[in-house]
């Protein structure tokens, strides 16, 4: 049962509280999920009247929502809970305005969101602690990237810890709202089929990728700074790589499967030192085609330093040190301006033992994200006809068919939904975020110690050719 709380979102204007948040909120509303008397107040430095702020709520709302999905009888209702406070989240003296305006008792929480930049979330934890607005009925919510580095990261949950229990902090990855990777979750651990050959003794390797057709748009200042290893690779695909190799919890709760996660990340064998030049590709791209367009190099994006050497494109060859894993690679790639847009899990594993017949692959397990939500099973099957000779079909589940008449929740709804009922399940937890970056930091160091400027690839490719040579030495190949 939803208990009563008031949500303020910190960055209200901002693209994240525009285009996902409020939408997910007003979906929320619809289905009647959100507490009564919730209110959901956007905060931000723009001086906007209340009527302002709910006319830009739901001109951004209509854009982002299904057409038979919104009413305007629903809007009617759902901008009641909608308010607006004008004030700079940087300057202590402002939160004297928050606290004038919210009042968080044993019978009415809050809910603070910031959608902001990394750099405030210090010093709005701080403030809220300052000003009383962070007592045991609160929770927090902070989005990636936390920090830029194990420092950086120590730092921001020290403030955060500072003035939060740790069960009120909620770091959010909206992948792991997914319903496909949820969905990961139970094909693992309710179903018997695949427990005893998910393990190093029947599979050969394990790709994750995550590819963009889209540049870096309006953030490039900030991408500038942080490249795809930490805006990507160290949060969305290492989530993805605890998923698939994580063992069964105990039980389905939030400390059980962070537990298990953490596990994972610790055991994932370092990468360091001249390791870096075997184990790592970084990558640029340079002007070329995606979708019949012409694209523009990177470091002619906006707000990119014309001679920048940020890593548009990251792949890795990465092993889980453990009894399940040991020798098994799992091979994390993740790049903008790529050729097609997909985010996937292969589980490729080893041929038979004794192949009878000359055309027979081995078999593999494909989980994919997006752009459709499905699994399927490459299996061999004899062709019709006199003879034996065989090719590959696929048992395919497609999720979005299979479950037609439900409609598909995006991952904030499902996440804001967890915060409202505190269930953190889904939210990294402050040792879990560590350990990502004490496997970070080096290969980002090694980098810095043995410079190499990313290998550049034309937009529209898929990647740098040195990516491939990374599975071609061991006589692999990524799944295009």
């Amino acid at each position: 049962m939803n208990l009563p709380c008031d949500m303020l979102v910190f960055g209200g204007t901002g693209d994240l509280a525009l285009h996902k948040l409020l939408p997910a909120l007003y979906q929320l509303h619809r289905e009647a999920r959100l507490p009564r008397t919730m209110r959901i107040i956007g905060i931000s430095r723009k001086l906007l009247p209340r009527a302002r702020y709910i006319e830009l709520a739901e001109r951004h709302c209509r854009a982002q929502i299904e057409k038979k999905d919104f009413s305007d009888a629903v809007w009617l209702s759902f901008s009641e809970r909608l308010d607006y406070l004008p004030m700079d989240a940087a300057q202590a003296a402002d939160f004297s305005k928050l606290a004038e305006r919210v009042k968080c008792s044993p019978q009415q929480g809050c809910i603070y969101y910031l959608a902001t930049a990394p750099n405030l979330f210090e010093s709005i934890a701080s403030n809220l602690a300052v000003n009383g607005l962070a007592g045991p009925n609160t929770r927090i919510v902070i989005e990636k990237p936390i920090g830029h580095s194990l420092e950086s990261a120590l730092a921001i949950n020290a403030a955060i810890g500072a003035a939060f229990h740790e069960e009120q902090v909620f770091r959010i990855d909206h992948y792991l709202g997914k319903e496909t990777v949820q969905n990961l979750m139970a094909l693992r651990f309710a179903n018997a089929l695949f427990e005893p050959v998910w393990r190093a003794a029947h599979i050969d390797h394990v790709q994750i990728t995550v590819n963009e057709t889209i540049g870096v748009e309006n953030r490039g200042a900030y991408y500038d700074q942080a490249g795809a290893m930490r805006d990507m690779l160290q949060n969305h695909l290492l989530q993805l790589l605890c998923l698939v190799a994580m063992e069964a919890p105990v039980r389905f709760d939030a400390d059980s499967v962070r537990n298990e996660k953490v596990k994972i990340l610790q055991a994932l064998k370092p990468i360091s030192g001249l390791d870096v030049q075997d184990k790592t590709v970084r990558g640029q791209y340079t002007a070329g085609h995606v979708g019949g367009h012409n694209a523009p190099a990177y470091y002619f994006e906006k707000d990119v330093d014309n001679d920048s050497d940020t890593e548009t494109f990251v792949a890795i060859e990465a092993e889980v040190d453990n009894w399940r894993w040991a020798g098994v690679p799992f091979y994390l790639r993740t790049g903008k301006r790529l050729a097609k847009k997909t985010s996937e899990i292969v589980m490729q594993f080893k041929p038979v033992p004794h192949s009878l017949f000359s055309d027979s692959q081995a078999n593999h397990l494909l989980i994919r994200l997006q752009p459709e939500e499905r699994i399927s099973l490459e299996l061999m099957a004899k062709t019709p006809g006199k003879g034996m000779h065989l090719e590959p079909i696929e048992l395919d589940i497609n999720l979005a068919k299979a479950f037609q008449d439900s409609r598909r929740w995006e991952a904030y709804e499902r996440l804001l939904l967890d915060v409202i009922e505190n269930d953190s399940t889904l939210f990294m937890r402050r040792d879990e975020v560590e350990a990502a970056w004490q496997w970070v930091d080096p290969i980002l160091k090694g980098w810095q110690q043995h410079y190499q400027r990313p290998r550049p690839y034309p937009s529209g490719s898929t990647g740098p050719e040195q990516a491939h040579s990374l599975l071609e030495k061991h006589n692999r190949a990524w799944h295009e």
